[in-house]
């Protein structure tokens, strides 16, 4: 597999985002399929929660790294906040996102399908920008700890290198 595309990002607008983690997208990594996708991710150490779409407000989860995985249709979806990169998503595509990175959807088809998953052990919240409490994110996102795998080649896969901290 080759290396991931891998973006990082500054604090933005009340958005944390991770000060020591690339956000990874790999295009076109796993079939468009929900449930080969879950499957995949599921046996690399991660857990897939739950089937949609992506909010249409900025969001970011201090608790918790997630993936996800496109299984349907596209989307145009801004990473990293307001100052962020705004990313078109395709089936197959697999985008891994740090604790605290802000990310919402701009755009979708309607036949637009995410499969959402966190490593084994962590749980998130849904939390929204606020310039008061940045520096409580900081400290959950510094305490949360790197999975067990890469979502996409499991063990050996690049997250463990391109994490490396």
């Amino acid at each position: 597999m080759p290396i991931p595309e891998h973006l990082r990002f500054k604090p933005s607008a009340g958005v944390p985002n991770n000060p020591d983690l690339p956000v990874l997208i790999y295009r076109a990594a796993l079939p468009a399929d929900p449930a080969r996708i879950e499957a995949a991710i599921n046996a690399n150490d991660w857990d897939c929660r739950w089937r949609d779409g992506i909010f249409d407000y900025h969001h970011f989860h201090s608790t918790a790294h997630e993936t996800l995985g496109i299984a349907r249709g596209t989307a145009q979806v801004m990473i990293g906040g307001e100052g962020g990169a705004a990313l078109k998503l395709a089936p197959g595509d697999v985008v891994v996102l740090p604790a605290g990175t802000g990310h919402r959807r701009l755009e979708a088809s309607v036949d637009f399908l995410v499969v959402g998953a966190y490593p084994l052990g962590q749980d998130y919240e849904i939390e929204r920008p606020s310039a008061n409490g940045l520096d409580e994110a900081f400290a959950r996102i510094r305490a949360v700890p790197l999975p067990g795998g890469d979502p996409v080649e499991g063990r050996e896969g690049p997250l463990m290198q391109l994490w490396k901290v």
